[in-house]
């Protein structure tokens, strides 16, 4: 249950390009964050993009949504975008309309410009956190191997510029800290959790476990978008190298991309009749697959937290990461799960095969993932730190320093 905040309640506008009905892990951290912070008494709105070019405001789930008229894009299905003199435009009269204590912006395109720009030149505090990294959208872009690390450096150029006009920083975790200060952005950066309602994960496993005991075939798990990043053709081949005696199937929520290369890819493998491609799923679908999940594997090599890695976690799964920029963090190998070194798909193999091998080595690494998840990204807790953030700009004197109170976080 979400406990309430001490001090007055704020009025809190929350920037973000994407969010729901947008499918990605930032479009759901602001929706949670969002919501959460309504839940717990403050008047939250949000500022984003709108599905066509029609501007509108609607109150859902308890927060105000002002939805700004955008565009389609050829490089992304479900991207959109605004041009800059609207997004400054329309960020400029919403934030005098609303007239927030503070603003906290999840990206700097589009209309997050727009909603940086705004709040830096009315004096209001101003809190950004990162989601973005290149490798999301080289997969949509069509950009030569060779030109990929000069737009890189170009495009996280562009991030450090916007975000530090900020007061405060913050990214998922401390490698995605470390990932802004190894491109350039030389202010302080705090590390804190995009969180997770555990207990909504964990009911869901716990009544399914309760219908289906001791299930005889054993099931894999990927979620997310079926792009290059994800790498989820290692994952495939990996499955056709199992050795395992244990009767193992493939579950792949998600779509993108790549969805039908990799379809074709399964059946090339002879693994299709075990690989099920379940695509876009609703709430409901999505904890029940997480629920009956004994493994979850991420292969992408560009994940800066991982949400539904955390999520799966959240359901008493175990779990087997690619070795690479922020995963490491959700891995105690041996005792959750294990990590490979990205693209061996032997290596993705044997830790899948030493896991279902043995009901007693799931459930045991299944319960550690949960406990990992409980300790450091509880939702509630996550929230609690972004408004000691938020209280300290608005009232240095009177709060204290959020870096004493996100040491932990470190960690």
């Amino acid at each position: 249950m979400t406990s309430q905040p001490s001090g007055r309640p704020l009025r809190i506008v929350i920037g973000a390009v994407m969010y729901p009905p947008d499918v990605n892990g930032a479009a759901s951290f602001g929706h949670r964050l969002a919501t959460g912070l309504a839940a717990r008494g403050h008047d939250v709105h949000v500022i984003c993009h709108a599905a066509d070019r029609r501007t509108h405001t609607a109150v859902e789930d308890g927060v105000t949504v002002h939805r700004v008229g955008s565009y389609a894009t050829p490089v992304h299905p479900t991207a959109r975008m605004c041009s800059p003199w609207r997004a400054s435009s329309e960020a400029r009269r919403l934030l005098a309309e609303i007239r927030p204590d503070v603003v906290h912006v999840q990206s700097h395109f589009f209309i997050g410009r727009g909603v940086i720009n705004a709040a830096r030149r009315m004096n209001i505090p101003l809190v950004a956190t990162n989601h973005f990294m290149p490798e999301n959208i080289f997969g949509y872009l069509p950009i030569p191997g060779a030109l990929k690390s000069v737009t890189a450096k170009v495009l996280w150029r562009n991030l450090v510029k916007h975000y530090r006009k900020a007061a405060t920083v913050t990214a998922p975790t401390p490698r995605a800290v470390r990932l802004l200060q190894e491109n350039g952005f030389d202010k302080r950066a705090l590390p804190i959790s995009c969180g997770i309602d555990i207990d909504r994960y964990r009911s869901a496993a716990a009544e399914h476990r309760e219908q289906h005991p001791c299930p005889e075939v054993r099931t894999v798990l990927f979620v997310g978008r079926l792009d290059e990043e994800k790498h989820v053709e290692d994952l495939l081949r990996a499955m056709s190298l199992l050795r395992t005696d244990v009767s193992t199937r493939l579950e792949i929520v998600g779509d993108g991309s790549r969805k039908e290369s990799l379809e074709q890819l399964a059946a090339e493998l002879g693994i299709a009749d075990r690989v099920c491609f379940a695509g876009f799923v609703d709430d409901e679908e999505l904890l029940a697959a997480y629920a009956r999940a004994d493994v979850f594997c991420m292969p992408s090599i560009a994940e800066l937290q991982s949400l539904a890695t955390m999520e799966a976690m959240s359901a008493r799964t175990a779990v087997v990461l690619a070795n690479a920029m922020a995963l490491p963090h959700l891995v105690r190998p041996g005792n959750n799960g294990w990590l490979y070194p990205p693209g061996d798909v032997h290596a993705l193999a044997k830790a899948i095969d030493e896991i279902v091998s043995d009901r007693a080595t799931v459930d045991s690494m299944g319960a550690f993932s949960e406990q990992i998840i409980a300790e450091a990204h509880d939702i509630d807790a996550v929230l609690a730190r972004f408004e000691s953030v938020y209280r300290h700009l608005i009232d240095p004197g009177r709060a204290d320093d959020p870096v004493e109170i996100h040491t932990e976080m470190a960690s």
